[in-house]
């Protein structure tokens, strides 16, 4: 234990606070359980640590272990939360636990035993989380960290900080907002760095290196995650990667499942599976009509990349820009709102608003005589009574 305690105490040290994720004010850390999900590299292990080194105290009822640690070759998790709660141990955080095994058991049986203990888990993979979860599910209160927004991405790299608007204020005064950002950022610049760059923090770590530390990432996930939830073999694998490619270099991905999944030579049962664990994963994104029935076995209307990121990096040249900027909107959207395909324009943003993307040169066509529309413009820096700037909705988180 002291050694843990002085692993603890050193990364907590050493964790910088200048800069913080908007999720670290918005969870209620008096739970008693709480999960923190994110995909892999969008900073979940760093908002622990800010938590910690900001708001509790610096003695040992306090501790951070990571669930990969030699210690737990010979001991266990239950007997680590007894010791530590005998010992005065107040609080609990526990990260990656997808790398321990039989975690949400243990996990609810200190729940249950040790009232007076908060407990605190992240897991980088969303997928053993959605898995495993049902045992807590009556006990835990769920958070899910997303990629970081263009707001974030300019406090990070310039140490400029942006305020967060919330969609209606966006559509009634984005005249005015973006008259304030503009003079402190230059957007449409901002906005085609992010799209290469700027969804995930370790972009700090090299630029030149991230789009490689992201396909490994992806790697990751479809090698190690989805093989632990769906038996699909090396050879699949490989094929739902080519998929991932189609997605990213299309316009907008409108899958004919039976066409796929022969190609793949998978059943469209598995495939329709695998979509929706990517989807989880939060490697694609999969969109409907609104108030269509979803089942894990519905085939999905529309399929994107989760970010601008992934496209770029899987894509890079062949990148379609018509895809970039809808992938972009909807990544953005989907964090604070309900978002649906529309079916006259793009897009239907809490069964209220309805959206058409396009570049500078995109006309009101579609969303003619159509109540609460908007047309939302690539490379512009303002926009005009019902036209938005489209990288002004980077603002929303």
């Amino acid at each position: 234990m002291v050694s843990l305690f002085n692993k603890s105490r050193t990364k907590i040290e050493r964790t910088k606070t200048n800069f913080k994720r908007f999720l670290l004010s918005k969870i209620n850390w008096d739970n008693q359980l709480i999960a923190i999900k994110g995909a892999r590299g969008v900073g979940k292990t760093t908002l622990l640590l800010q938590h910690i080194k900001l708001n509790l105290p610096k003695d040992n009822s306090v501790l951070y272990i990571s669930m990969d640690e030699l210690f737990f070759t010979e001991n266990n998790l239950i007997e680590l939360a007894e010791e530590f709660s005998q010992n005065d141990g107040k609080y609990l955080f526990l990260d990656e636990v997808h790398k321990y095994p039989n975690w949400s058991r243990e996990i609810k049986l200190i729940y249950d035993n040790h009232p007076d203990l908060k407990v605190v888990f992240t897991s980088s993979s969303i997928l053993e989380i959605y898995k495993s979860e049902s045992d807590l599910s009556r006990r835990v209160v769920s958070y899910t960290l997303p990629e970081m927004s263009i707001r974030e991405f300019i406090e990070l790299e310039n140490s400029i900080k942006l305020p967060i608007y919330s969609l209606e204020n966006i559509l009634k005064n984005h005249v005015e907002i973006a008259s304030e950002i503009n003079q402190k950022i230059k957007p449409i610049l901002t906005f085609n760095t992010y799209n290469q760059y700027g969804a995930y923090p370790y972009f700090t770590q090299g630029i030149t290196e991230y789009q490689q530390k992201l396909i490994n990432t992806i790697n990751l996930i479809i090698e190690v995650d989805i093989l632990a939830v769906e038996n699909i073999d090396f050879q699949q694998v490989t094929k739902i990667k080519k998929l991932l490619f189609a997605i990213a270099t299309s316009v907008p991905f409108i899958p004919n499942i039976s066409k796929i999944a022969e190609k793949i030579n998978i059943s469209r049962q598995s495939l329709i599976k695998a979509l929706t664990y990517l989807d989880k994963a939060r490697l694609i994104t999969i969109i409907n009509k609104p108030n269509k029935g979803i089942t894990i076995l519905s085939k999905p209307d529309k399929l994107y990349l989760n970010n601008t990121n992934i496209i770029n990096a899987i894509a890079n040249k062949n990148a379609n820009i018509g895809n970039i900027r809808e992938t972009f909107f909807l990544n953005q959207l989907k964090i604070v709102s309900k978002i649906d395909l529309s079916n006259k324009s793009d897009f239907v943003v809490n069964d209220t608003y309805t959206f058409e993307i396009g570049g500078k040169n995109k006309t009101k066509k579609q969303i003619k005589d159509i109540k609460n529309a908007y047309v939302i413009k690539d490379n512009i820096e303002y926009g005009n009574g019902n036209i938005i700037p489209l990288w002004l909705f980077g603002f929303l988180y």
